[in-house]
C-alpha cells in the first residue's frame, strides 16, 4: 500500500502524546521527518518514534521534497504562518485547532491551499469518531424529538505561569484552546449557525480568558450554552467534559470523560420508552484522522472537516470573543 510520508512541524506535547501515536496506527502513514526548534529536540523524537529524518529547523523539513504532508502543532499564533509556508512548498497540511486566530486568517489559509493545489484540514480528531457520528444519528432518528436545548463544557486544570496558553499575543485563553471544541461539537450536531451569541468571562492579569460562558440562539427555537475554562486545581488529575442534548421527547447524555477518548464508550438516551445506555466501539481518533486525510491525498477523498465547517467555527469564535470583550 502506498503511504503518505509525514513531517511533524514541532515537538509539542499534543504531537508526542496524540497525533504521532495515531500515525503509528494508521495503515497509510509513514513517520518520515520531524523538525524541532533545535536538532536535539528533533533527534529525541526521531529516536522515540522511529522517524527516518530529524531537522533542527522547520524550514529544513519543508525543503525536503520527500515530505507529502505536514502536521502543525505549533502555538496558535503560528498556525497560519507555518501552514501557509508548508502549502506553498506543495505540502498537504493538518493544522491543530484553532486553525487560525480569526475567520479572516482562516480564509487566507484556505485560499493558499487552493492556489497551491493541496489539502488543508483543521485537526478536530474527535469529529472522526464513530461515537460523534452515532450521537448525530440519534438526533436525526427523532429519538428525542426536536432539539430544544444543548449544553456542553470543557474545563481543565489551571496553567502554570509560563504556559503559552496564558499569553494573549500567542492566541492564548480558554476560548481558543477549549471553546473551539464546544462550538464545533454544537455546529456538527445541530448543522446550523446561531443568530445570537452572548458571553461573559473571567480574565487573567495578562488579559486571557481563564473561564468563558457562552449562550447561543439557533433557528427553530434551539438554545445552546457552553462553558470552557482553565481553572481546576492542579492538586489532582481532572477534567470536566459535559454534553447533554434535550429534545421535545427526551434527552441524550454523553458519558465521555474527555473529547478524544477511545475504547468502548457509552451514552444514555431517555425518552418515553425509558432510559437506555448504549455503547460504541471507538478506535484511536487521531489514527482515524490521519487515515482519512491520507485517503484525501492518495485516493481523492474530501476532508471530513471541511473548509466551510472550519470557517463557521472561526466565525462563532470571533463573535464569542467580541461578546466577552477579548
Amino acid at each position: 500500500m502506498k503511504k503518505v510520508r509525514w513531517g511533524i512541524l514541532g515537538t509539542a506535547d499534543i504531537a508526542r502524546g496524540c497525533f504521532i501515536p495515531g500515525l503509528q496506527i494508521a495503515d497509510n502513514a509513514e513517520l518520515y521527518a520531524v523538525a524541532g526548534r533545535n536538532i536535539d529536540k528533533a533527534n529525541a523524537f526521531r529516536e522515540q518514534f522511529g522517524f527516518e529524518k530529524a531537522y533542527g529547523s522547520y524550514d529544513e523539513l519543508l525543503d525536503d521534497s520527500a515530505v507529502d504532508a505536514v502536521y502543525v502543532p505549533l502555538p496558535n499564533h503560528l498556525h497560519a504562518e507555518w501552514a501557509m509556508k508548508a502549502m506553498k512548498k506543495g505540502k498537504h497540511v493538518i493544522c491543530e485547532k484553532p486553525l487560525a486566530i480569526s475567520k479572516e486568517q482562516a480564509q487566507d489559509m484556505f485560499r493558499c491551499a487552493r492556489e497551491n493545489g493541496v489539502f488543508l484540514m483543521e485537526a478536530f480528531a474527535y469529529l472522526h469518531s464513530p461515537y460523534t457520528k452515532t450521537l448525530k444519528e440519534e438526533i436525526s432518528s427523532g429519538a428525542i424529538g426536536k432539539v430544544r436545548y444543548i449544553e456542553n463544557a470543557f474545563i481543565v486544570q489551571e496553567c502554570l505561569p509560563d504556559n503559552i496558553r496564558l499569553t494573549k499575543e500567542w492566541g492564548g485563553g480558554s476560548m481558543y484552546d477549549l471553546g473551539v471544541y464546544c462550538t464545533s461539537q454544537m455546529l456538527y450536531l445541530l448543522d446550523s449557525m446561531p443568530f445570537s451569541v452572548r458571553g461573559c468571562a473571567e480574565y487573567s492579569t495578562g488579559g486571557v480568558d481563564l473561564f468563558t460562558s457562552v449562550q447561543m440562539q439557533f433557528p427553530e427555537g434551539i438554545t445552546a450554552c457552553f462553558d470552557c475554562g482553565m481553572i481546576l486545581p492542579r492538586s489532582e488529575e481532572q477534567c470536566v467534559t459535559r454534553l447533554q442534548i434535550h429534545g421535545t421527547e427526551g434527552s441524550i447524555r454523553s458519558n465521555l470523560q474527555y473529547f478524544n477518548q477511545c475504547g468502548k464508550l457509552s451514552y444514555t438516551v431517555t425518552n418515553r420508552n425509558g432510559t437506555v445506555e448504549k455503547t460504541v466501539d471507538v478506535p484511536h481518533n487521531y489514527a482515524l484522522e490521519a487515515q482519512q486525510f491520507g485517503r484525501c491525498i492518495l485516493n481523492g477523498e474530501s476532508p471530513l472537516v471541511t473548509e466551510d465547517f472550519s470557517l463557521r467555527v472561526a466565525e462563532i469564535t470571533d463573535t464569542a470573543l467580541d461578546a466577552i470583550g477579548f
